[in-house]
């Protein structure tokens, strides 16, 4: 094809957008298709940005008191023994092994009484635990493990009506010689509380140190009840849980993922991102049915000039690749516009989260949860707006197809006829 001819047909597609008089509703509509498609594609990128965000702050804070890889007995308790503790950190992919010890308790103080999950741990364990290292709202860390001192959750603190520096007596209980269960009573004192916006570990959870813990319940220095392994990749999970597995060849130990760990909610997770992706993907497509409906309309009005450039030697291919380029050329300037809008909206979610929630009063009116709802979290994924671009052209380009396939229909006599 001559450099002329293309010429030739880039005109033609820029004449046929170009609004005239008589043909002024069908441009009309073109605009209107383009911004669909710019909307279109600006919402499938905000909507599933931010629920990427939101995705990765559950994940986060599922996996934040746990591990990415969590090593228990399969029977009672584990004895975290130096050669075993050793191994661990020679795994590839390992960043840091915690020992953890973890016991159902009663929390009493002020005289009431709350359930509670203690967790033994050693001290540079939750220094390195940013879930709570991270989210202290009162007291400070410097002290644990240094003396009987406990960080709890801040909900516990507050339904017990606890201040820092108030004593906590934890209640557990023990086996006697006899058979007999007897209660066992300790008291530790509040150094800090942390804040981790999920309710579950905000009003249960209270960290001990780890030699305490096992002094109190009675248990020799190296038993554990999970060593927990955080990992560089998380996403490796599995792979880093099958190798261990096959160093290790212990059949007393259960090595578990994260994602295994919490199959049904990872799965779910997966299934609602898929199919809001196929849910949002139908707002292109009824933007790209509008270019058809535009264009086919295009046809019709411009048959008179089809017929004269046809009679003037003008092949079929010329005028199906002009029509083709102006249908196209909506779709894809519409999903360029709709891909800069998106980024930029994501860009700036976090001021438009705090708009929307002064706008609606929302501000400091629900809690920690409300919060993290109105905060906005926003995870923008190259190959997940690669696929939305991919998606929005590829329908462009086949709305484009019909009226393009639909000008070569056209006959000369028969435009000419009405003209």
């Amino acid at each position: 094809m001559s450099e002329r001819v293309q010429v030739v047909e880039r005109w033609l597609a820029w004449r046929y957008l170009a609004t005239r008089q008589r043909e002024g509703f069908v441009s009309f509509i073109a605009i209107f298709s383009l911004i669909g498609v710019a909307l279109g594609v600006t919402t499938l990128i905000v909507v599933l940005s931010v629920m990427g965000g939101f995705r990765q702050e559950l994940i986060s804070r599922l996996i934040g008191m746990n591990g990415d890889v969590v090593i228990t007995a399969r029977d009672g308790m584990l004895e975290a023994d130096a050669d075993l503790v050793a191994k661990l950190r020679q795994t590839p992919g390992v960043d840091s092994v915690r020992l953890t010890l973890e016991r159902q308790a009663l929390v009493t103080a002020n005289g009431q009484t709350r359930g509670a999950v203690l967790r033994g741990v050693r001290t540079e364990d939750l220094l390195s635990r940013d879930i709570v290292s991270k989210n202290i709202v009162r007291g400070e860390l410097g002290a644990f493990g240094t003396r009987p001192g406990a960080v709890i959750g801040d909900r516990l603190r507050l339904s017990l009506n606890l201040q820092i520096g108030d004593k906590i007596t934890i209640v557990t209980q023990r086996l006697n010689k006899n058979g007999t269960i007897a209660p066992r009573y300790t008291d530790y004192e509040v150094l800090a509380s942390f804040l981790s916006k999920r309710y579950e570990f905000d009003s249960a959870y209270v960290f001990l140190p780890l030699e305490m813990l096992q002094e109190d319940l009675e248990y020799g220095r190296r038993t554990v009840s999970s060593i927990d392994l955080e990992l560089s990749d998380p996403a490796a999970a599995p792979k880093v849980a099958a190798t261990i597995r096959a160093t290790l060849h212990r059949d007393d130990l259960k090595v578990a993922d994260w994602q295994s760990l919490n199959a049904r909610f990872v799965g779910a997770l997966q299934v609602e991102r898929v199919m809001m992706f196929i849910i949002l993907s139908l707002i292109v497509l009824v933007a790209a049915m509008n270019v058809v409906a535009s264009f086919t309309m295009l046809v019709r009005v411009k048959r008179g000039s089809i017929s004269i450039l046809r009679t003037m030697g003008a092949g079929p291919g010329t005028i199906v690749r002009a029509f083709f380029m102006a249908a196209a050329g909506v779709g894809v300037i519409g999903t360029v516009v709709g891909t800069a809008l998106g980024l930029l909206i994501c860009a700036n979610m976090q001021a438009i989260g705090r708009l929307l929630t002064a706008l609606t009063g929302a501000a400091g009116s629900g809690g920690a949860e409300v919060d993290f709802i109105t905060s906005m979290p926003v995870r923008v994924q190259p190959l997940e707006v690669l696929s939305i671009v991919v998606v929005a052209i590829l329908l462009s380009l086949a709305a484009a197809a019909y009226p393009a396939w639909r000008s070569t229909r056209i006959e000369p006599v028969e435009g000419l006829r009405h003209e």
